[in-house]
């Protein structure tokens, strides 16, 4: 596996080492002594799909509040994503900013979101599914999340909202 360090201390994208013949490729998607040789927790207690009908669909910003906080890997295993993650740790010289990435199922790409950011995406074409692996259970009661164009992030979303959730339109500005 290859990681590669983003400005945001603790996230990294992630690609998989490619080992190929004539048959195609085998890669790791994860491995837990890669991950704790760079200090990365361990993704053992949950995974989830997400699939999503329709291109332009947004999906977040969501984040689980202590003592309920997550790290996650996130990939795209079907379609194709714009990636977002935002450094809610108030201690972080990163806090309050954001990063894209493109995941794609034809890229193999993973993002590392360590505990304390929020993540969400946009789909970039139809019928896309997103693995996830978690680090800890979903908790309903820590479950929580900033809006998708709360101007405090004005994240530049590649394509018009298609849909949303009520739940994720409805979070009120996020105060610093």
């Amino acid at each position: 596996m290859i990681f590669e360090p983003t400005l945001f201390g603790g996230a990294y994208i992630i690609e998989p080492e490619k080992m190929r013949d004539d048959r195609g490729f085998f890669a790791r998607s994860y491995c837990g002594e890669d991950f704790a040789a760079h200090g990365l927790e361990p993704l053992r207690e949950q995974c989830n799909i997400s699939y999503t009908i329709r291109t332009g669909t947004v999906r977040g910003m969501h984040y689980q509040e202590p003592p309920h906080a997550e790290a996650k890997l996130v990939r795209c295993t079907r379609g194709a994503m714009f990636d977002v993650i935002i450094d809610l740790r108030p201690a972080s010289p990163t806090y309050c900013q954001w990063l894209v990435s493109s995941l794609t199922a034809a890229n193999y790409r993973m993002l590392y979101v360590p505990r304390g950011f929020a993540h969400g995406f946009q789909t970039l074409e139809d019928h896309t599914e997103v693995f996830y692996q978690m680090s800890h259970p979903y908790s309903g009661q820590g479950a929580s999340g900033v809006r998708w164009n709360d101007p405090l992030f004005p994240i530049p979303w590649p394509l018009p909202v298609t849909s949303i959730s009520e739940r994720d339109q409805s979070y009120p500005d996020f105060k610093k």
